[in-house]
């Protein structure tokens, strides 16, 4: 009697896998850990598998902002993962802009100017974000991870630490908010002279498909944002926001209880909006991380870098600026 033979679906089905932490993966969170592992699984199927615990981190459920340690053994369970072929290497043009966005390196740190539109890693329908085009640029940096992230519509400061005890380093800047972030973002309307800062708690909430959005709510964690004018418009007005704590979104929902959502939010703003300045020709999230200073973590001295605008935040100013019917 013959064996049947397993089919090509079963024979190549993923099995469970045991990573242990190495030295330089040190420090890194979960969530950021498994998606550079798993390329080409959706972040909602990474955030799912850690929600239902079917990820494991010395056998024990751990969250997605679990900072790994040395030694610690991480359960991979089976997902499927994009096949060689599909995971295509970074553009040169790609690599390029990221070469000439890169405002500071040294041997522990880099700090780039985020292109607007770039997601900081790869993810459902996106072969390669910055992170990943960065590695590959740099095989040497082994080690090279995001000490924090932006949105994919957001321009400017992102750091990056090359090794695991500076991303632990700059992690517990972050927690004890000692690394201080500046934005600038265009908003709809006259912002009132009076609205300095807006302190409301936020919680992260999933749609349905796994998109997540922020929402004010009393039971959410506590977030308070400053917020100062630097320029008027007719229909606008530029201002710098300033992050007291770093929750997900914070600005927009900011901006947006406020009663002046940040232009071409597609989340937060109302459509209406977005299509009266998408005719002026802003179409992009106009939100700039504009400033970053931190206490470098091998010299221990502050290091402040400043991003400037790229061209579509120019030009989205420019348009403000004209005087009406030009």
């Amino acid at each position: 009697m013959n064996k049947p033979v397993p089919s090509a679906s079963t024979a190549s089905e993923p099995a469970v896998s045991f990573q242990e932490v190495s030295e330089h993966q040190s420090g890194q969170r979960l969530d950021n850990f498994l998606l550079a592992r798993l390329k080409g699984v959706p972040k909602s199927r990474i955030y799912r598998i850690i929600r239902k615990g079917e990820v494991r981190v010395n056998k024990k459920r751990e969250k997605p902002d679990y900072k790994l340690q040395t030694g610690d053994l991480v359960r991979i369970p089976p997902v499927r993962v994009a096949a060689p072929n599909e995971q295509q290497p970074p553009g040169e043009a790609l690599l390029a802009l990221l070469e000439d966005a890169i405002l500071y390196a040294d041997d522990a740190i880099i700090i780039i100017n985020k292109p607007a539109g770039l997601p900081v890693h790869g993810g459902t329908g996106v072969k390669v974000g910055l992170i990943e085009a960065l590695r590959y640029r740099h095989p040497e940096a082994a080690g090279l991870e995001l000490a924090h992230r932006l949105d994919k519509g957001t321009s400017g400061c992102l750091l990056l630490a090359r090794q695991g005890k500076t991303l632990k380093n700059l992690g517990a800047q972050f927690r004890e908010n000692t690394v201080h972030k500046t934005y600038h973002a265009l908003v709809a309307g006259a912002w009132p002279e009076a609205i300095t800062e807006v302190g409301a708690a936020l919680k992260r909430q999933e749609a349905q498909g796994g998109e997540r959005f922020v929402s004010v709510d009393t039971e959410g964690k506590k977030a308070l944002t400053r917020f100062r004018i630097l320029e008027m418009f007719a229909e606008a007005s530029l201002v710098q926001a300033r992050p007291v704590t770093g929750r997900t979104h914070q600005i927009r929902v900011h901006a947006q209880l406020a009663g002046h959502p940040i232009i071409g939010d597609e989340k937060y703003a109302e459509d209406d909006s977005n299509r009266h300045f998408a005719k002026l020709g802003i179409r992009r999230l106009c939100l700039h991380a504009s400033e970053l200073s931190l206490t470098h973590p091998e010299t221990g001295k502050t290091l402040t870098v400043r991003a400037p605008y790229d061209s579509q935040f120019e030009q989205a100013l420019a348009q403000l600026r004209m005087p009406a019917g030009d």
